[in-house]
């Protein structure tokens, strides 16, 4: 049965698709998972094709193709977009109103892979996951699909955006696109020549890089630092390896936290509602939302967050402290009205905040600094013994104090909030949160305090305590 194939092979779903070791994505758990994505859409959706497309992991050409001759075998056509942005993904399979299947593992390792999947109305629920998962279905027999790619999905995606600004907008800007190997790097720099920036590739990469936008390496850093001196730059844009997590620096090369980038997009898009997670900025609560709504971390639950703020209101967004941005309905973007995409994108956010400053001939740091009353910082542990992890979490979870005395924190305890995992508020206002990753053995920290250098400090010392129990 399908179920059992899922289950031998380790595999499971986190805050965002199906992760796990590429040697465990086999021809035979790729198939099973789709074959049961398929089942499932099935009872609520007529379809005769599926979109499919991937990232630019070594190993996602080989599960593209497994994944494509499992739904052949079922009778599917199989519409492949190629190497593209997960969000460019969901947007042609909701205007096809089809459902989708993305191969990226994202931020993760390069030893890691993932299957992303949409309904034809945006991203799978928690209750689609546990239909894949329980599928007792008998795998058909397949062979590996020849693939050829089709442009439309990269269009659409182009014409969304330069479609909503005058091709001069960013006339005289100088931008810079960490390219690396993110799957969106050429439509990216395509976007922003379209609306008349200068662009300037930068770090190209042949070899896989996963860059991780809520752990911005000190080499990435630095790197910013440096291309902004040495090539005269604006900014500089680069995203995850998927395209849904966006890295934006201001005219410094400083990078931008997800968390701020989120809530001066909100804004500029004409947001009156936000849903975001738990791990956000708190500063959000004082910039004049009509409604704020706390979630879980991941997008499913952002978008849950969503679905409930829309029963009440309209021009609804969310975000994630990784800088994803989830478009609602009745939201615009340079006047026009924005098509809703309920998943993570990485262009919108950039494209939103870098023209309000050009447009008001401000600097991207001074809107950051309007905003800024409270400041964030989060790094991860990777390669986690995530079983002695999980116990230790459970102890401090249930006890709080030992959590406080085991970290050496000075401050008092205020409260405690455990919607996901375990977040610390001190009685200096300082907050400690830490969670175990839901996508690879990795630990997160995530810290909130009054200044920046207050909120690295922190982050340091907390980390080497977690250190001791990872």
């Amino acid at each position: 049965m399908i179920k059992n194939v899922i289950k031998e092979s380790g595999i499971a779903f986190g805050t965002s698709g199906a992760r796990g070791l590429n040697t465990q994505f086999t021809k035979e758990v790729c198939a099973a998972f789709t074959v049961a994505f398929i089942h499932a859409m099935a009872g609520d959706y007529k379809f005769k094709r599926v979109a499919l497309a991937m990232d630019r992991r070594p190993s996602s050409l080989f599960m593209a193709q497994a994944c494509a001759g499992a739904l052949e075998s079922l009778g599917y056509d199989v519409h492949f977009y190629g190497v593209l942005p997960t969000p460019a993904l969901a947007l042609q399979s909701m205007a096809d109103d089809v459902p989708a299947i993305m191969i990226t593992g994202s931020h993760i390792p390069f030893d890691r892979n993932g299957i992303k999947f949409y309904r034809p109305d945006g991203e799978i629920t928690k209750a689609d996951e546990l239909a894949i998962m329980a599928d007792e279905a008998t795998l058909p027999e397949f062979s590996l699909a020849e693939l050829h790619e089709r442009p439309e999905a990269k269009e659409r995606y182009l014409q969304r955006y330069t479609g909503a600004f005058s091709n001069t907008l960013f006339s005289g800007f100088r931008i810079g696109v960490y390219e690396h190997s993110a799957a969106g790097r050429d439509l990216n720099r395509a976007i922003f020549e379209a609306l008349g920036a200068t662009v300037i590739s930068l770090g190209r990469s042949d070899t896989f890089v996963p860059i991780d936008t809520e752990a911005v390496s000190d080499v990435d850093k630095e790197k910013a630092l440096g291309w902004i001196k040495e090539y005269q730059l604006d900014a500089i844009f680069s995203t995850d390896g998927d395209g849904d997590r966006p890295l934006l620096s201001d005219e410094k090369g400083i990078w931008l936290k997800g968390d701020v980038l989120g809530v001066l997009c909100a804004k500029a898009v004409a947001a009156t509602a936000v849903a975001l997670p738990i791990n956000a900025n708190s500063a959000v609560d004082s910039v004049g939302f009509k409604l704020v709504e706390r979630t879980r971390i991941g997008s499913p639950y952002v978008i849950a967050g969503m679905e409930t703020l829309a029963q009440t209101t309209t021009g609804i967004a969310g975000y994630e402290a990784n800088g994803g941005f989830l478009c609602g309905d009745g939201l615009r973007l340079g006047g026009t009205p924005l098509a809703a995409l309920p998943t993570r994108d990485a262009i919108l956010p950039a494209l939103a905040v870098l023209a309000k400053a050009h447009l008001e001939k401000t600097a991207l740091s001074h809107l950051v600094n309007l905003f800024s009353t409270r400041y964030t910082a989060s790094d991860r542990l990777q390669n986690i013994d995530l079983k002695r992890v999980s116990a230790v979490l459970a102890k401090w979870v249930a006890a709080p104090k030992i959590a406080i005395t085991d970290l050496s924190l000075t401050a008092e305890l205020h409260s405690v909030n455990t919607l996901d995992g375990l977040r610390l508020t001190l009685k200096n206002q300082d907050v400690v949160h830490i969670r175990p990753s839901g996508n690879a053995p990795e630990l997160r920290c995530y810290i909130e305090s009054s200044t920046a250098e207050k909120a690295d400090t922190l982050l340091c010392f907390v980390m080497a305590q977690l250190a001791h129990y990872s």
